[in-house]
């Protein structure tokens, strides 16, 4: 499937601002499910230094400064790329058991093995903790297919969740997500990987899009769709899948990847420092995934 996404990220500050400096995540990378043809990158007002980086986990990122006083900064960002389906490449109840993963862990010696293992370990917003292993570990007993028990730990976040939009913002704990069974795509996502992690599984964050379609007999809406987040897992010998559990399914092509990470602080798709400003900058964000006939 071939899309065209268009991410523009607009603030506007109550007072001038003399000099920023900004890393953004909006390029989409490309991956076994997803190629990318083509990317434009506009900024207003032109940046003074402007250069695209790639870090250690492979994302690609924009670093850019703007160093004149403006009160306005506007970044937008048009991707082409080709998505094809990896949910008929997944075979959920065949593979490697929950108790052969942790064996081939602890003594697999690969490079791909050895870098997942990070993915273990607390991350600065996602936490080991026994409140995540209890509620995950019904799920992973010894001798059922791992990817069998994840999609079941899935599939219960969108369950016992409610998606609220208004309750969590990027800074709520993931206690607090718990005790009040709410959040959005990023908190279902940090949710399930600190379950996973808390259970010694490698799990890491995906950030990128989904293509949301309109009701039917209903044109889309430009700027209707959203970033999104999702989580993958490794299995040694078998590779890292990918779930949704906002959606409770695997992803597809409809999802579109931008980067990955240990989990949201790692691909925060704008952040930076100002100079200026002023209290409260008003932030305008606007997303369209558009699926183009070839």
């Amino acid at each position: 499937m071939k899309y065209i996404v268009r991410h523009k990220t607009r603030y506007k500050y109550a007072l001038a601002v003399s000099n920023c400096y900004n890393l953004a995540y909006v390029l989409p990378r490309n991956t076994p499910q997803q190629q990318v043809d083509a990317i434009d990158i506009k900024i207003s007002p032109t940046a003074t230094t402007h250069n695209t980086r790639t870090d250690c986990y492979g994302n690609q990122f924009l670093q850019f400064s703007i160093e004149k006083d403006h009160s306005d900064l506007e970044l937008s960002i048009t991707s082409t790329l080709h998505v094809k389906d990896a949910e008929a490449n997944i075979n959920l109840d065949f593979g490697n058991p929950c108790s052969y993963v942790k064996y081939l862990l602890e003594n697999t010696r690969t490079i791909e093995c050895v870098n997942a293992r990070e993915f273990i370990l607390d991350s600065p917003m996602v936490h080991a903790q026994p409140y995540l292993a209890e509620y995950a570990a019904a799920s992973f007993t010894e001798d059922r297919p791992f990817l069998s028990a994840v999609m079941e730990l899935t599939q219960r976040i969108f369950n016992d969740f409610t998606y609220d939009p208004e309750f969590s913002d990027v800074a709520t704990p993931l206690a607090e997500v718990f005790k009040h069974k709410r959040g959005v795509c990023q908190d279902f996502a940090h949710f399930a990987i600190g379950c996973l992690r808390s259970l010694g599984y490698p799990a890491r964050y995906v950030s990128g899009y989904l293509e949301t379609l309109p009701p039917p007999g209903e044109e889309k809406l430009i700027g209707a769709d959203a970033t999104h987040a999702w989580f993958a897992v490794y299995s040694p010998g078998e590779g890292w899948f990918e779930f949704d559990p906002t959606n409770n399914t695997v992803t597809g092509e409809q999802h579109i990847t931008t980067a990955w990470g240990r989990d949201y602080s790692d691909v925060t798709p704008l952040k930076g420092v100002i100079f200026g400003g002023g209290h409260s900058p008003q932030l305008f964000v606007s997303v369209d995934v558009q699926r183009v006939s070839e």
